[in-house]
């Protein structure tokens, strides 16, 4: 159920009864030729609404601005910092425990966010423990995407517009995607880049991490089923007060 077309007169009740709010989050940044600007905000959305309906949540609207430091000088991309990402999300969270809401769950499009998210949510730890806080990006997610990949990762902890996200799009947002411009760019990422600020026009030029073609609804479908069945395990766990 999407919280923005609620109204003032009837939303109450319906707050004491979820008790639950989904925050899609999102960036806005190059994925390639075949993929939109925007696709960690329709992915972040999409698999809010899916998850909303198994844990019976609102789902709020989405925030479409990331932390895409590392991307920033490719066209489209719009960053923001984490300091301000981390105000936004720590004033939405104190809100939406004045208005009723027990549980807050942000998921995440974009692996850029994490640090930001993590950090909102202790500082909402911190502010009051009784607003439980929840952070998901994929989880549980490790196995299934190994058995599905066809290409090794390009990196061991974050992928792009490749392989493994196109396949996600194919499955949540399927009028988004251009297969016939889907490439296979598989660059080789510096050791340092894990250690240094390392913007990626120094090793990509397309900013696919990985092969594209490769891509399918089936193989999305594989990896989101796992993951909502974790992310409603830990939303249960969480209203029940564990």
């Amino acid at each position: 159920m999407k919280f923005q077309f609620e109204n003032s007169f009837e939303v109450k009740e319906k707050i004491l009864e979820k008790l639950v709010a989904i925050l899609p989050i999102g960036a806005v940044e190059a994925h390639g030729p075949h993929l939109p600007l925007g696709t960690d905000n329709l992915l972040a959305e999409r698999l809010s609404e899916k998850l909303a309906e198994r844990v019976n949540a609102f789902v709020l609207p989405t925030l479409p601005y990331g932390q895409v430091w590392s991307l920033k000088d490719f066209p489209g991309s719009i960053n923001v910092s984490n300091q301000s990402l981390i105000r936004f999300i720590v004033d939405i969270g104190k809100s939406l425990y004045h208005q009723g809401f027990k549980v807050f769950v942000m998921v995440n499009g974009h692996l850029g966010n994490s640090v930001a998210m993590k950090e909102a949510a202790r500082e909402l730890y911190e502010w009051n423990p009784e607003l439980k806080v929840m952070y998901l990006f994929y989880p549980g997610t490790d196995q299934v995407v190994s058995e599905i990949r066809e290409t090794p990762p390009s990196h061991r902890s974050y992928f792009h517009a490749c392989e493994i996200e196109t396949s996600y799009m194919l499955y949540l947002a399927p009028e988004f995607v251009n297969m016939k411009k889907a490439i296979s760019d598989l660059p080789k990422i510096p050791f340092r880049a894990d250690f240094t600020p390392t913007p990626w026009r120094e090793f990509t030029q397309s900013a696919v991490l990985g092969d594209a073609t490769l891509a399918s609804a089936e193989k999305g479908e594989k990896v989101i089923r796992v993951a909502l069945d974790h992310m409603v395990k830990l939303i249960e766990q969480a209203k029940e007060g564990n």
